[in-house]
């Protein structure tokens, strides 16, 4: 997402189904879930996170249940990777894109290498496979709509 986007302004979108972590009504996490949304790179059905934020000077632990979700929520609409994007303004060896990107490996995360993201700015591609937890709904509980095909009419799950 270019750098002088209105972040809040998308997540009040009516039209922008997204989906957050929160815990104790407090929003930790929010993000844009697509299925096969066209990307320019990555061959395959996927399920591509768009538009992930975080809430700033929080620990590893938010990037690992978002990871362990996107998992999860791409095995249960059998598509087989997870895909997303994050901004890389300088080479991926540079910090502090480096640190984040040894962080998200740690986490399963595969590079993809570097180029023109979605919303044209530079980024990181980022894969990671699909995996059934069905341990994890002791920790999160899902709520969010079951994106469908670029394209289609979207419904909540």
């Amino acid at each position: 997402m270019p750098a002088q986007t209105d972040v809040p302004a998308l997540f009040r979108d009516p039209q922008t189904k997204s989906a957050a972590l929160v815990e104790d009504g407090k929003l930790l996490a929010c993000m844009v879930p697509e299925h096969d949304p066209g990307l320019s790179w990555g061959e395959g059905p996927c399920l591509f996170l768009g538009r992930v934020h975080t809430l700033p000077d929080q620990s590893d632990d938010i990037t690992r249940l978002m990871t362990l979700w996107a998992s999860d929520f791409a095995a249960r609409l059998d598509v087989p990777l997870v895909r997303a994007e994050i901004l890389a303004r300088h080479a991926l060896q540079a910090e502090p894109i480096a640190a984040l990107l040894r962080r998200l490996t740690d986490m399963g995360w595969d590079v993809r290498g570097s180029g023109p993201g979605r919303e044209g700015d530079r980024v990181a591609r980022l894969e990671l496979a699909a995996e059934h937890r069905p341990g994890l709904s002791a920790l999160i509980s899902c709520q969010a709509h079951v994106p469908h095909l670029a394209g289609n009419d979207r419904s909540k799950a």
